[in-house]
């Protein structure tokens, strides 16, 4: 019985010594197959030369970004994800509106960096020595593994641990002969050549269609259409709490560096961005914000079941089919009408603010009985009031501005501060020599309002208005109406566009 023991042990050694020696063996040969894989991409483009100092001209950050449950998504109408909000917190330090730009596919967000449609991409991409021909790696921020993500037995539930042990693969050299499925163009494709060619076997290894992310490659398994997939751990981790029947416990590699992207002449850029890391990783939020995102089985799960989540659905709120009647009356498209509700209550139909107002719109009292609310709390007698005052607003500020997209930020200010301040802030705006027509022009001196030296001048009807609050009040609907159009039916957009070419 001792001999037996001392066997099984020897032959269990063996076998993960061989295991983490052909890790080893894969790890080193990366670099060159690396360097092959890439070649059949695209030509790398030259980078356009566009650094910190024309950004900030700009005035706004243009990150890529995906839509996924780590990095960018809407939950409960809020913009949500780990890279978004690191990303929120770096352009609030620069100082800039952060603007988003959206794909799933690695090429297109390098190419679309290249070509200055963004500054940066925030991917959870692993650094390789062919994407470093690319693009310019920031310092990393996190460690991970690849792991094979694969399907566990339909009765595990009803097994010992080591009988699914015995049927899942468990060691790299296994799999050999398997058919396993990956995103384009990833690192994942690189890991499999590798450890195709050093197993001495054959993987069958199918990419993705362009658009098709890991995530959904997870999901692929977890419901049977394919069997195998590659993932970096923690989002492989995060994925597992979605779907119990997928394993995520077979490494394939030696963990690897997730990095940011900058353009590889962007010095500027990248050093501020590489400082920025390096003082965010030693305060606690940023350990917060990874472990919202990766260390919260329960609130992620929560989130990407959601009937409310970009990631399961097509749904913003528990209001959006009176959001949608409600905004063919005013001829707005019902996410920016979404996108307001929001920002006045955060679709809390009991929310009451400081100075009295009620309800999904905040309403004043004075108000809602104007327009015949019986119930300030009736999300329906709420949004009826407030449409119906938004179309009052509409008609006043028609006159002044001819521009329909221009328009709605007057008519948006005025809801928050009222029509008043707004025009004396035009007036102003015309007095100095600007354009009262343009909104940025009026939002300048809508913003001096609260300084004596413009309230109290004689062009000035309404007096003093703390104007950051509307003008911030304008920019967060607007900002929030974008990315609504981004995560949510993008295909009203693409409809729109098409039917007016």
């Amino acid at each position: 019985m001792i001999k037996a023991k001392n066997y099984i042990s020897y032959v269990s050694h063996t076998r993960l010594l061989l295991t983490f020696l052909f890790l080893f063996v894969f790890s080193c040969s990366e670099e060159k197959s690396g360097q092959d894989h890439y070649e059949h991409q695209a030509k790398a483009l030259e980078p356009v030369e566009f650094d910190l100092d024309q950004i900030r001209e700009r005035g706004s950050l243009v990150a890529i970004l995906n839509n996924s449950s780590t990095g960018y998504f809407i939950y409960r109408g809020q913009p949500m994800g780990y890279e978004y909000e690191l990303l929120t917190r770096l352009a609030s330090e620069l100082g800039l509106r952060l603007q988003i730009k959206l794909t799933s596919d690695i090429d297109e967000a390098v190419q679309m960096l290249n070509e200055g449609e963004g500054d940066i991409i925030a991917f959870n991409m692993a650094v390789t020595s062919g994407r470093q021909e690319q693009v310019a790696f920031t310092e990393h921020h996190n460690e991970v593994k690849q792991v094979l993500v694969q399907r566990k037995p339909e009765n595990w539930l009803a097994m010992k641990r080591h009988e699914i042990d015995d049927i899942l693969i468990r060691n790299p050299l296994d799999i050999d002969g398997k058919t396993i499925h990956v995103q384009r163009n990833s690192a994942f494709v690189t890991r499999l050549e590798n450890l195709s060619e050093e197993i001495g076997g054959k993987i069958e290894i199918v990419q993705a269609e362009v658009g098709q992310d890991t995530e959904g490659l997870i999901q692929k398994v977890a419901e049977g259409e394919i069997d195998y997939t590659v993932a970096d751990e923690d989002v492989a981790m995060v994925n597992a709490t979605y779907y119990s029947n997928i394993d995520v416990s077979t490494p394939i590699s030696f963990p690897q560096k997730i990095a940011w992207a900058t353009r590889s002449n962007a010095t500027q850029l990248l050093n501020t961005v590489n400082n920025w890391i390096m003082q965010m990783k030693k305060q606690t939020d940023y350990y917060v914000i990874y472990n919202k995102y990766y260390k919260s089985p329960k609130a992620s799960l929560r989130r990407v079941k959601s009937s409310y989540s970009s990631l399961s659905s097509d749904k913003i709120s528990p209001f959006d089919d009176i959001f949608k009647q409600a905004a063919d009356s005013l001829g707005w498209d019902w996410r920016l009408l979404a996108a307001q509700a929001f920002q006045e209550s955060k679709f809390d139909i009991t929310a009451e603010s400081w100075a009295g107002a009620i309800g999904l719109m905040q309403l004043l009292p004075e108000t809602g009985e104007l327009y015949g609310i019986s119930d300030m709390h009736d999300p329906l007698q709420s949004l009826q009031a407030g449409t119906a005052y938004l179309s009052w607003l509409d008609d006043i500020w028609t006159k002044y501005i001819p521009d329909s997209d221009e328009r709605i930020k007057f008519v948006l200010a005025s809801y928050n501060a009222g029509q008043g301040h707004v025009l004396d802030a035009r007036r102003l705006a015309q007095k100095f020599g600007k354009n009262p027509s343009n909104w940025d022009d009026v939002a300048y001196f809508l913003e001096r309002k609260s300084e004596p030296e413009f309230y109290n001048d004689p062009v000035v009807e309404s007096g003093y208005c703390r104007g950051s609050e509307p003008v911030n009040y304008v920019e967060d609907i607007m900002s929030r109406y974008e990315r609504y159009k981004q995560l949510v039916n993008p295909e009203v957009i693409m409809a729109s566009a098409e039917a007016s070419i």
